[in-house]
């Protein structure tokens, strides 16, 4: 789907749709008054019969209006009249897309920006715009010969900004839309079955996207992960044919003195517990643990293909967690990469243990930021449901600035604590620490566990359990947190 400036009157501008707003399900925004005095009053006439209801996102299809070039008009409506909360704007777009997708519009005048939002400005609703559009738009791509029909409209036109002048709407159109195609390839990869996204895949298709996006790209075998001592991961990967692998995309957008932000992505490829092995119910489900490396190939993609002006690593430790007769054991006792000792007491918290490693290896680039993000716990869903993320920082401006990334992008993450009292259920008998502390407050523990393996760094960790994807009938990935992610990268570059 593109998206483009059409700087003409609306009533001339010749496209499959114009897409106009209207308030009570009667009264007009300025451009659908554009629209009626073009028509002789027809869209008046017509809404007094009350064909539209004033509840937002509801629509009317109107077909070769007298005295308007576009051969439809689109009415959505925008509510009771008061301004909008933001979930109700991105009703308006996707409702508007949703309308058209199978129609003969190809492409589209929106004309929905003018649409007041509480507390939000002109750039917002348009950077919301895209977004919602291409999630709308989006398919899965089938693993067969029969695939969903695209969506039909292609091109989004856009009338000028009263609010922003051309070049600055160009950029914003410009960065939201390498922000969706990063979306695009986390869900995409995501998406894919677990026999086909294995950690050698990974590693290939941050190889072909190092050559695409100019990103140095370094992978790490077994052997390697051995000679660094990385015990965690391994152990994690022992019950597992698949080789693992410790993928590491550098992306340079400024000097090299300067430290990089660096975000480490869980990658667990298919994840059945291991020997703790998971209820067979939704088990299917467990390809998506690798949602948290998916959102890191995303953002490293937005951010190169923005060419944003600062250093950022992706690490992606990739792996399988499978039952074998080689398979790492409850009881057993592991060495990390730190020289930590970990008693593994669960093999299905597993996230954490290739984590641990991946962050102290991540500790050799000198972050000026070290965030991790990961399919962590099914407590953080318990906690948060499937509205916002889990967000855990040692550093509270670092936990201000990605919450505001959160709420600015509506992709919203909450926080919550690391005290040092939660570090209690993780002491062992035999080893400097456990894997698990019970079941009270499981996403804490989990992230003061990685919490040991960070204390010299400006650390964050996000837990999307309940936000990376979707189960049931709309079963698949949402590419969460992506545009978290590129928000505030953006915010830093303009430090």
């Amino acid at each position: 789907m593109e998206f483009s400036i059409k700087n003409q009157s609306i009533d001339k501008v010749r496209s499959g749709c114009l897409v106009v707003g209207i308030v009570e399900g009667k009264k007009l925004t300025p451009s659908a008054k554009a629209v009626d005095q073009a028509s002789a009053q027809a869209l008046s006439h017509l809404l007094k019969q009350g064909d539209l209801p004033a509840k937002a996102g509801k629509t009317l299809l109107l077909h070769h209006l007298t005295g308007v070039a576009a051969a439809r008009v689109l009415l959505v409506s925008a509510g009771p009249g008061k301004a909008l909360e933001e979930r109700e704007f991105r009703t308006l777009v996707r409702s508007a897309v949703t309308a058209l997708d199978g129609t003969g519009a190809t492409s589209a005048l929106f004309c929905l920006a003018e649409v007041p939002v509480k507390g939000r400005d002109e750039a917002w609703k348009l950077e919301q715009l895209v977004w919602v559009a291409r999630e709308t738009a989006y398919r899965i791509t089938r693993v067969a010969d029969q695939q969903d029909p695209p969506c039909t409209l292609t091109e989004i036109l856009l009338p000028p900004s009263p609010a922003l002048k051309p070049a600055a709407l160009h950029t914003l159109l410009q960065r939201s839309s390498a922000i969706a195609n990063g979306q695009d390839v986390a869900r995409d990869l995501a998406n894919l079955p677990p026999n086909l996204c294995t950690p050698t895949y990974l590693a290939e298709r941050a190889k072909a996207m190092g050559k695409e996006w100019k990103l140095k790209v370094d992978v790490l075998e077994r052997s390697d992960m051995e000679k660094l001592g990385m015990g965690a991961l391994l152990a994690v990967s022992a019950g597992s044919r698949q080789p693992p692998k410790l993928i590491a995309m550098h992306y340079q957008g400024t000097d090299k003195k300067k430290k990089p932000v660096v975000l480490v992505g869980k990658g667990i490829t298919f994840d059945t517990g291991g020997i703790s092995l998971k209820p067979a119910p939704d088990m299917d489900e467990m390809k998506f643990d690798m949602c948290g490396a998916a959102s890191v190939f995303g953002t490293l993609q937005a951010v190169a293909e923005m060419r944003l002006p600062i250093n950022v690593i992706g690490l992606v430790p990739t792996c399988e967690n499978m039952p074998d007769g080689n398979a790492t054991r409850p009881g057993d006792i592991v060495r990390s990469m730190s020289g930590k000792t970990i008693e593994i007491l669960n093999t299905d918290a597993e996230g954490r243990l290739i984590l641990c490693d991946a962050l102290t290896y991540a500790q050799r680039f000198e972050p000026a930021t070290l965030i991790d993000v990961a399919t962590l716990t099914g407590a953080c869903v318990i906690a948060l449901g499937h509205e916002a993320t889990g967000l855990f920082a040692n550093d509270d401006s670092l936990l201000a600035e990605l919450q505001a990334a959160g709420n600015a992008t509506g992709d919203r993450a909450w926080p919550l604590p690391l005290w040092e009292e939660y570090q209690e259920g993780l002491k062992s008998n035999f080893a400097d620490l456990a894997n698990v502390a019970g079941r009270p407050g499981g996403s804490i523990t989990a992230a003061c566990f990685l919490a040991n393996f960070t204390k010299t760094m400006r650390w964050a960790h996000l837990d999307i359990a309940g936000v990376a994807y979707r189960a049931g009938k709309e079963k698949g990935a949402t590419g969460r947190p992506v545009k978290l992610f590129c928000h505030y990268l953006m915010q830093q570059c303009a430090r």
